[in-house]
C-alpha cells in the first residue's frame, strides 16, 4: 500500500507516517518511561492509552528510543492481545472465554454477540461504535459468564442481557 507521507524506507521515513501529534506523544511516552527496567510494555500501555492504539509508525520511534530492533517492538505488540493496532470504536466490549465462562455458556453469548454486531473479534462496527475483543479471565467467574465494557464489569451475562446493554448504549450515543 503507498501511503502519501512515505518517501523512503528507513526507520526515520516510517515515524512520518504518523501526525505530528501522535508522534509527539509517541516521544513523550517514550522520554517518560524509558529508564524503567523493562520499559517496553509500560511504554506500549502508554502509547495505546494516549492514542487508543499502537500506531505502525510508533514502532520505529519506540525502537529508536529504547535502542531496539523494530522487530522487538513489533514481536510484542503482536504477541499481547492487548495492544491494538487500529484505532478502536468508541466502546470496547470484552467478552471472556476462559473455562468458566465457557462452562457457563459464554460460546453461545459470544456468537450471538458476533450476529448482534455483525463483527468478529478484533474488529469495529461500520459505525465505529463498538470494538470485540476476547479475554482470557476477567476474574468474575462466580457471575459467569463475564463480559467487560471499558471498564465496567458485567456477570451473567446473557444474549438477552447483552440485547438490553446494546440498546442502551446505542440510544445514550
Amino acid at each position: 500500500m503507498n501511503h502519501p507521507a512515505r518517501t523512503g524506507s528507513g526507520p526515520q521515513e516510517n515515524a512520518k507516517w504518523l501526525s505530528p501529534e501522535s508522534h509527539a506523544a509517541v516521544l513523550e511516552v517514550t522520554a517518560r518511561l524509558k529508564d524503567q527496567p523493562g520499559a517496553l510494555l509500560p511504554i506500549l500501555h502508554g502509547v495505546q492509552e494516549a492514542l487508543g492504539y499502537v500506531p505502525e509508525g510508533a514502532v520505529p520511534l519506540i525502537a529508536r528510543e529504547l535502542n531496539l530492533s523494530r522487530a522487538d517492538v513489533h514481536g510484542v505488540v503482536s504477541f499481547y492481545h492487548f495492544f491494538r493496532t487500529r484505532p478502536s470504536g468508541k466502546r470496547i466490549v470484552y467478552l471472556c472465554r476462559a473455562e468458566s465462562c465457557q462452562s457457563m455458556g459464554a460460546a453461545a453469548l459470544e456468537t450471538h454477540v458476533k450476529q448482534r454486531l455483525g463483527i468478529d473479534f478484533h474488529e469495529t462496527t461500520d459505525d465505529g461504535a463498538i470494538t470485540l475483543e476476547p479475554v482470557y479471565c476477567l476474574g468474575n467467574c462466580a457471575c459467569s459468564p463475564a463480559m467487560l465494557v471499558d471498564e465496567e464489569l458485567h456477570g451473567r451475562v446473557t444474549p438477552e442481557r447483552f440485547d438490553a446493554w446494546l440498546k442502551t448504549a446505542r440510544e445514550a450515543s
